[in-house]
């Protein structure tokens, strides 16, 4: 079921794509999402809340030799997310209606490979699989903004796509060094990209000591994520890419993809490196009330609506960071629920 949601999306797009009048593309587009969401809603009867196990869990080989596998389940945290993004986009077709005049066909599938990317990244549970949906999901957004954008959209494009690519690089970089410790240190003796196993490792951390392992991959992972978040002060492409985008695509930025970010400090990086969370999450308490106080402040004198959605969101971000690396249940709790 989890495959469906997550690539029904990519069917829609090839549908809109081969339509042959283009005053068919919206309504039909329209339709789709619209179907999409209500399929979706069928999580809610299907998931027991009773349970933190993983649900729905589809599992299949996919490169075994390296131990990365096409690995999807739902739980707790990711669920309202996938109905936030089920729900999402078709209020953005909606809201795209008359805002879009040019290429609607190629606009209405960026959109939804875009949702492709972004439930594949909220239900992936081997780390290989969701670094391949977190990075697809800035394909669609370089041309929602790179050609439906605004007279600075190059220019925001290349920002927004030279800011998250150098923070995937090091994700990147940090998910082969695991791989290759889980080989080492697990009693399978086999690599694996599996978050399940990988959260099995005791990686070496040593207080004050800032060149160890644990350390070192947790702000390689927490760089990719601080930078989609995003946290001060790497939040400075938020703004370009908000006012140049397309409204549709600024609503999907605002709305989903921000929360990518959060949603990967929760998922990955606090599980998987606990010493380090804990020891400098003073930086990101810190960092998160920088962002509250300097959003909200600048965000009182834009003329600009989007650049005060932009500069609000890196104010509420802030919040739901406070949240997570308050590192206790009433956090987290606060933080998912913002």
């Amino acid at each position: 079921m989890l495959s469906l949601i997550v690539f029904l999306p990519l069917l829609a797009a090839l549908i809109v794509a081969v339509l042959p009048k283009e005053s068919w593309v919206r309504p039909t587009a329209f339709a789709l999402a619209a179907l999409q969401f209500l399929f979706s809603l069928m999580l809610l009867s299907k998931y027991d809340p009773s349970t933190p196990a993983l649900q729905l869990v589809e599992f299949v080989p996919w490169v075994p030799a390296l131990g990365i596998s096409y690995f999807l389940g739902i739980d707790g945290i990711s669920l309202w997310l996938v109905l936030l993004t089920t729900f999402l986009l078709p209020v953005v077709i909606a809201g795209s209606w008359t805002a879009i005049d040019k290429r609607s066909k190629l606009f209405h599938a960026s959109l939804f490979v875009l949702q492709t990317a972004m439930l594949g990244s909220f239900v992936a549970m081997d780390l290989v699989l969701f670094y391949v949906f977190f990075e697809l999901s800035l394909v669609p957004m370089y041309f929602i903004v790179g050609i439906w954008g605004g007279a600075r959209r190059i220019y925001a494009t290349m920002k927004f796509f030279i800011y998250t690519m150098l923070g995937s690089l090091l994700m990147l970089l940090a998910i082969i060094y695991l791989m290759f410790t889980a080989q080492e240190v697990l009693p399978s003796r086999q690599m694996t990209a599996n978050i399940l196993e990988l959260y099995k490792l005791d990686i070496p951390f040593i207080a004050g000591q800032f060149l160890n392992p644990q350390t070192l991959l947790f702000f390689a992972f927490s760089a990719a994520f601080a930078i989609k978040v995003p946290m001060f002060p790497v939040h400075t492409w938020l703004p370009d890419a908000h006012v140049e985008a397309p409204t549709p695509g600024s609503v999907v930025l605002a709305g989903v993809m921000l929360k990518m970010g959060s949603y990967g400090f929760l998922r990955f990086v606090i599980p998987l490196f606990p010493e380090a969370a804990e020891h400098y999450a003073w930086i990101f308490l810190f960092l998160g009330v920088v962002g509250i106080l300097y959003g909200a402040l600048v965000a009182m004198v834009q003329p600009d609506i989007k650049k005060l959605v932009a500069y609000s969101s890196v104010s509420h971000m802030g919040y739901v960071m406070m949240g997570l690396f308050a590192l206790n249940t009433y956090g987290v709790t606060g933080s998912l629920y913002q």
